[in-house]
């Protein structure tokens, strides 16, 4: 890239973080419901979402990973398939991928340089930019698909302004009560916002408390409705590169669009599904989804975040081999951590720390809410901080957890 191009990416980016609330970031003050703003965006850059087909992927926990599953299908197939999910971890542009190809520096800086010219005095949020950035990414690409991943909830989501070819809810939990409600029905029917009229969806996982709500919403909107668990994939073809245990219902879900998406006239075969479950990682560039950073001695982060997430997640650590267990753990301040820390062993090795952002929870509050509930630990100004320390105390046979916000592994991985 040259040298000016370089400065005008820079300069871009710079006014993108600068200007713009960002809710993973600012939190509250960045979060815009509604979709007036988005329709008049995307109005200004002469609707792109209507130049290409999509599926649309919401719910509480493993929305990513079904995403990036999705696209790598596609790929396998010979799709040229787009692929928009959020927050990224390490730089802006994993947002924006093109068979599994980050968009460019020079399309972020060609496409902020003309919304700025042409802004008409709209005052988006950074989420609404970069979904209308990569809208119009999409059209004038020409992807056959796209992928899209909800921002937060369904029914207010700046991506809901999507017709998509099939709509996918994966689950429901508590998460984002502050934005969302404060019961898992509540959430469920924000959720259930992205059914529209006519347009089949598929719900990952039958929840007796919710079921109701979706059957409900597709009703009202004469739309098919689809649950996983009405046809299984055979345990032993249920297997990928994706190693945490919640990647099975991932799978399953994965496994159902698949064949809905057969029906709809996509030509996709069982290799290609089995392809997406074995190589997500090499096609998508996928990345903290129960990784494992080093061996000796094992480190695996993983950017689960809220009780659900912690309920798959915990026991599959604890069934890991170890001699001690290390946990390098950091919050943000709009989560229900005293829940989240309940569900961790009160005789592990504890580092809490903050995020390197505005929302991260500071680790001396994690520390004082853990000894609370008889959880002992230090606290570190950093994540690297701790997870360094972790690496200093531990033996080469013992495991390092990194986790508790996508911000935490971010930094790690």
């Amino acid at each position: 890239m040259a040298k000016t191009q370089e400065i005008e990416y820079q300069q871009a980016i710079d006014w993108l973080f600068g200007q713009l609330p960002i809710f993973q970031r600012d939190g509250a003050a960045a979060y815009k419901p509604g979709l007036d703003n988005t329709i008049a965006l995307l109005k200004l850059l002469k609707n792109p979402e209507k130049g290409f087909k999509s599926i649309h992927v919401a719910g509480t926990n493993g929305k990513g990973s079904v995403s990036h599953m999705l696209a790598a299908l596609f790929q396998s197939a010979g799709y040229k398939t787009g692929l928009y999910t959020s927050p990224h971890l390490k730089n802006f542009e994993e947002r924006i991928k093109i068979n599994g190809k980050e968009i460019s520096k020079e399309a972020v800086s060609k496409f902020i340089a003309h919304y700025k010219e042409n802004q008409n005095g709209l005052k988006p949020s950074f989420f609404e930019l970069t979904m209308a950035m990569a809208f119009d990414y999409f059209n004038a690409e020409k992807v056959d698909i796209a992928i899209i991943e909800t921002g937060m909830g369904g029914r207010l989501d700046s991506t809901n302004i999507l017709m998509p070819v099939l709509s996918i809810i994966t689950n429901i939990s508590l998460d984002h009560q502050l934005y969302l409600g404060n019961t898992i029905e509540a959430i469920a029917k924000e959720k259930a916002g992205i059914i529209k009229t006519n347009i089949p969806v598929l719900i990952g996982e039958r929840q007796a408390s919710v079921e109701q709500v979706f059957k409900n919403e597709a009703n009202d909107n004469e739309a098919s409705i689809y649950f996983a668990d009405e046809k299984l994939l055979a345990d032993e073809e249920n297997k990928g590169i994706l190693l945490g245990a919640y990647q099975k219902h991932n799978r399953q879900t994965v496994y159902s669009a698949y064949l809905l998406l057969q029906d709809l006239g996509y030509k996709l075969k069982f290799n290609n599904l089995q392809d997406a479950f074995l190589r997500v990682i090499e096609f998508t560039g996928l990345k903290g989804r129960y990784e494992m950073l080093q061996t000796s001695p094992k480190v695996i982060a993983d950017t689960g975040h809220n009780e659900a997430a912690m309920d798959y997640l915990i026991p599959q650590l604890l069934s890991e081999t170890f001699n001690k267990l290390h946990l390098v753990l950091g919050f943000v301040n709009d989560k229900d951590v005293l829940s989240i820390l309940k569900r961790f062993p009160k005789n592990g090795l504890y580092y809490f720390c903050k995020p390197n952002i505005p929302r991260g929870l500071e680790a001396e509050k994690i520390w004082q809410m853990a000894k609370e509930i008889g959880i002992n630990g230090n606290s570190f100004p950093s994540v690297k901080q701790a997870l360094n320390q972790a690496i200093e105390n531990a033996s080469p046979q013992d495991l390092i957890f990194v986790g508790g916000s996508t911000f935490v592994v971010a930094e790690v991985v």
